[in-house]
């Protein structure tokens, strides 16, 4: 006999594939964002269910052909895209190295280990580097190198979020640590709603700062004489201009650049990712969110145990 959890997490996961279904079917006949961003948003639609599709449908589904430049311009909607990618990266390489690493038995504190060196890796080499890669001429490694800080920065706070609430709720729900169970991914959508709070202030400021971009159109090229789209972030029309206090440079006439993804780019937004910002600053923020982070797990512990040896 089920129980009111197993009910409610059956209503959850009928819920999350309805919510992926038409995510999915969105991406492909209506909403032009690139692959990374789609790959993105699948990723945390799987993860948080209908709370990502909601996110979804405010922040980038554009309500009529032609007008997703405009709709994601404002700064709110350029921050979510910009946690997004981290979001995505961080939480694939916690579920994945979560359910391997169960299977070893080890503690709990060595867990987190692998699980943090996991994200980040899923993190900086995938979403961040390959999103930015067509700013850097597509070199692999410069874009590596430059999206380190933002990287690093955006994905202690998503785990300042998702430690706690993974090792707690593991703590207190019996079986929740074993990927065999239905609870585990219960906890880990639970975790990565809860990292995609705390990550959001920290890529609101590095959008805002032009440390990061944020959420990025994939509009058709135009035929030869007609009006260019212009990408959210950009300097658009006057009659248009939105205040979402972007940090994102203006395009100048005539000076754009190809993107991958089938946009378009000024050659000032291939800027250093970082450089708008002293180095004294850089390392402020980045040995502050380090020790948030450590706030977070000694909290954790007074509710649960982490611990580096094996409990007798």
């Amino acid at each position: 006999m089920s129980t009111p959890i197993e009910g409610a997490l059956a209503v959850w996961y009928l819920l999350t594939g309805a919510s992926l279904v038409f995510l999915v079917w969105d991406l492909l006949t209506n909403t032009p964002t690139g692959r990374v961003m789609k790959l993105a948003w699948v990723l945390v639609v799987i993860y948080t269910g209908p709370v990502g599709l909601f996110i979804y449908l405010l922040s980038c589904r554009q309500p009529l052909p032609g007008t997703h430049d405009a709709f994601i311009a404002p700064h709110w909607k350029q921050a979510t895209g910009s946690l997004l990618h981290c979001v995505a990266g961080d939480a694939t390489g916690i579920i994945i190295s979560a359910a391997v690493v169960y299977h070893f038995g080890l503690p709990n504190g060595i867990d987190l280990i692998i699980e943090y060196v996991s994200a980040f890796v899923v993190g900086l080499f995938v979403f961040q580097a390959l999103f930015m890669l067509a700013m850097y001429n597509g070199n692999y490694w410069l874009a590596v190198r430059k999206t380190f800080f933002a990287e690093t920065v955006s994905m202690n706070m998503v785990m300042v979020g998702m430690i706690p609430t993974m090792v707690i709720l593991m703590h207190a729900i019996p079986g929740a640590e074993s990927p065999f169970h239905a609870t585990f991914w219960a906890v880990m959508s639970l975790a990565t709603m809860a990292g995609m709070a705390t990550a959001y202030p920290i890529n609101s400021w590095m959008v805002r700062r032009g440390l990061k971009h944020g959420m990025m159109s994939a509009m058709p090229k135009p035929k030869p004489g007609a009006t260019e789209p212009m990408e959210a972030g950009m300097d658009m029309s006057h009659d248009m201009q939105p205040d979402h206090g972007s940090a994102l440079p203006k395009l100048k006439p005539g000076a754009t650049e190809p993107m991958e993804t089938g946009m378009e780019m000024s050659h000032d937004m291939q800027s250093d990712h970082g450089s708008a910002l002293p180095t004294t600053k850089m390392v402020a923020v980045l040995v502050g969110t380090f020790a948030v982070l450590a706030l977070s797990l000694w909290i954790t512990t007074l509710f649960a145990p982490i611990t580096f040896t094996r409990l007798e």
